[in-house]
């Protein structure tokens, strides 16, 4: 039975992936690195030290830099991102998220946001929706990122549900491959390709419509029972 829905942040409630993608851009050129679109694009859903080290794998600089040097940097980046977020306001939320919020609401369900952004509890409060979460799982808390499943686990944990009582949502491929490495019913947002191992996989926010989406979710679950 269905108690519960796991939200990714970025991309997914909002489009604040937006202004992440471009302040890692901003830092790699700095760096003399340039970035093809896929390789940014790989940059979705992981965290912050995972990202700097991706982009410092791409430009072949993986031992140039100290550890102080590279927390300088993800610093740096960090810092141009915050620029961008005070700029956020309830019209940033993604079309369709705020009428699947509220039939959550009325539904019961409790709601978790499992982002790897530190920044998610500033954003939500940006946005006007912190009061629709139950819980933020701390990614500082963490000892793994996406693809891992353990941030999709210990959201289940915070929301003290089993793993066949929740659904998640993500637009990253990272993030489906940690959800259903949590064993857990996953809503993939964008493209069908990237995103192939959802169990439910919708190309914006907008066709994401709770009846539909708990209708393959029950369907699912008869198969698996």
């Amino acid at each position: 039975m269905l108690k519960g829905l796991i939200f990714d942040l970025d991309g997914v409630l909002t489009d604040s992936a937006k202004f992440h993608l471009a302040a890692w851009n901003n830092l790699a050129q700095e760096l003399g690195i340039k970035l093809t679109s896929v390789q940014l694009d790989s940059l979705r859903g992981i965290s912050r030290m995972d990202s700097l080290n991706l982009i410092l794998k791409y430009g072949k600089q993986e031992s140039k830099y100290t550890e102080t040097q590279k927390e300088e940097f993800a610093a740096e980046k960090n810092e141009k991102f915050l620029e961008q977020v005070e700029t956020m306001t309830p019209a940033d939320i993604l079309p369709g998220i705020t009428a699947l919020l509220a039939d959550a609401k009325k539904a019961g369900l409790t709601m978790c946001i499992a982002s790897a952004s530190k920044n998610a509890p500033k954003i939500l409060s940006k946005l006007g929706i912190a009061s629709q979460f139950d819980q933020i799982v701390n990614p500082a808390l963490l000892k793994r990122g996406k693809p891992d499943p353990e941030i999709y686990q210990k959201a289940q944990q915070l929301l003290q549900l089993h793993n066949d009582e929740v659904i998640s949502f993500e637009d990253a491929a990272a993030g489906v491959a940690a959800i259903k490495a949590a064993h857990q019913f996953a809503v993939g947002i964008g493209d069908k390709q990237i995103l192939k191992g959802a169990d439910y996989i919708v190309k914006s926010t907008k066709e994401l419509k709770l009846d539909q989406i708990v209708a393959v979710f029950k369907k699912n679950n008869k198969k698996v029972g």
